[in-house]
């Protein structure tokens, strides 16, 4: 924009670099940051630095793998629904029905029971529930505004929060008040069910289990974890209401859209279709839900699970701004335009960087010529050494779709232990 320069990249070596070995100096864009901080408050998407790692430093012992097995019950409960649900709109004889409606109502209570411990959707109505209509629409209502937003470092550091909130109330824009709703109903929410765990935490263990989520979602476990920590480590309302809000819209909205990626990829691949039924009706062996180890361990489901989050990235780009110079080094030659072969390439301070993860997961250089190929079976035997030899810097699966580094999405086992669930 504004003739700016940015550098697009999903070279190997250059992401690692980007993401890992000199991931401080890569950092988060200042309208991201603010972006965040305005919306969805002090959550970890807001932070950077020491602040940043003090918050994943209390939040990842939640997401530790033991607590999602756990959550098993929680999750089951919830699909069983969903499938109650769909089975009765066909009983009726509805001819179509909307998947991706379904998948954001269930990955919205997936994310409230598992999560908050908290529902907001009984799955009983054929219609989007108040919650779920504003967080679908915050991505297209707040699009658009992409050149105001970059306004916005300048307009966070105007004054105090409640005349930055009266000014942009003035702005004669109905996208600007919808963004503004739909980030009061969220902020609400996160108040309303903060105050209900913190009550039935001060009433003892018999109210936090009668509770929905039973006491083994991540926000009770958080919250208990903060009773018994020090001053020093306890963390302030503002932050875990900003990790509430943070939570419940990226996992919401990133979930229901790998839910609905992978269902059409099922749908327009009738064998892999079938070859994955039959595998989970073989474990399953007539019980109703499948324990967690042996869900996790169903080769077939979790090469469909990988591979349809290979090819469709959540998120398909992220960007990074340089905060000093710095040569960004790349793992294939590129030639230049005086014909010379380029093996770095210099970036000053202030360049914006496009990390390109989907770029990344189809890179025909690391996975084939059919790289773009929906193929669950190249998960199921060794894959080729331009895979492990890249050494793509991602968390999960030689893939950048979970990110990598100190800024790897936290939520990683969160999302997978409900991906194969439903």
């Amino acid at each position: 924009m504004f003739g700016q320069r940015m550098l697009y990249v999903f070279d190997p070596k250059a992401l690692h670099n980007i993401i890992v070995k000199d991931q401080y100096i890569y950092e988060e864009t200042p309208v991201f940051l603010n972006f965040n901080r305005l919306f969805f408050g002090n959550g970890l998407l807001a932070s950077l630095g020491e602040q940043h790692r003090r918050q994943r430093k209390i939040l990842n012992p939640v997401f530790n793998i033991n607590h999602m097995r756990y959550m098993t019950p929680i999750f089951y409960r919830i699909t069983h629904k969903l499938r109650d649900a769909i089975a009765k709109q066909v009983d009726e004889g509805n001819e179509e029905i909307d998947m991706l409606n379904w998948m954001t109502r269930t990955a919205l209570e997936l994310v409230g029971q598992g999560g908050l411990g908290w529902s907001f959707d009984s799955l009983e109505k054929p219609e989007l529930n108040t919650l779920a209509e504003y967080l679908k629409a915050f991505v297209p209502t707040v699009s658009p505004l992409f050149l105001l937003m970059r306004f916005m470092p300048f307009f966070v550091r105007f004054g105090s929060p409640s005349l930055r909130r009266r000014l942009l109330e003035m702005i004669p824009l109905k996208r600007i008040r919808d963004c503004i709703e739909i980030s009061d109903v969220l902020d609400r929410t996160s108040h309303e069910i903060l105050r209900a765990k913190r009550a039935a935490l001060e009433a003892g263990d018999q109210a936090v289990s009668a509770q929905i989520g039973e006491g083994k979602d991540i926000m009770s476990i958080l919250l208990r974890a903060q009773m018994s920590a020090t001053e020093e480590e306890k963390m302030p309302d503002d932050e875990l209401l900003g990790h509430m809000s943070t939570f419940v819209f990226a996992a919401m909205e990133t979930t229901s859209g790998a839910l609905a990626h992978l269902l059409h990829l099922l749908s327009e691949h009738q064998d892999i279709q079938d070859k994955l039924r039959q595998e989970i009706t073989t474990a399953r062996d007539g019980r109703d839900n499948i324990p967690y180890d042996e869900l996790v361990s169903l080769p077939y489901m979790e090469a469909v699970c990988r591979e349809s989050l290979r090819v469709h990235s959540p998120l398909a780009t992220i960007n990074r701004t340089t905060t000093q110079d710095i040569v960004m080094p790349l793992s294939s030659p590129i030639r230049g335009r005086d014909g010379s072969m380029i093996t770095e390439v210099p970036l000053p301070k202030g360049t914006d960087v496009m990390v390109g993860l989907l770029g990344s997961n189809v890179n025909p250089a690391v996975w084939g010529e059919d790289a773009e190929v929906f193929n669950p079976e190249r998960f199921l035997s060794p894959l080729p050494d331009s895979v492990t030899d890249a050494h793509v810097p991602g968390v999960y699966s030689n893939l950048m779709t979970f990110l990598g580094g100190g800024r790897a999405c936290i939520g990683c086992t969160f999302c997978l232990a409900r991906k194969l669930q439903v």
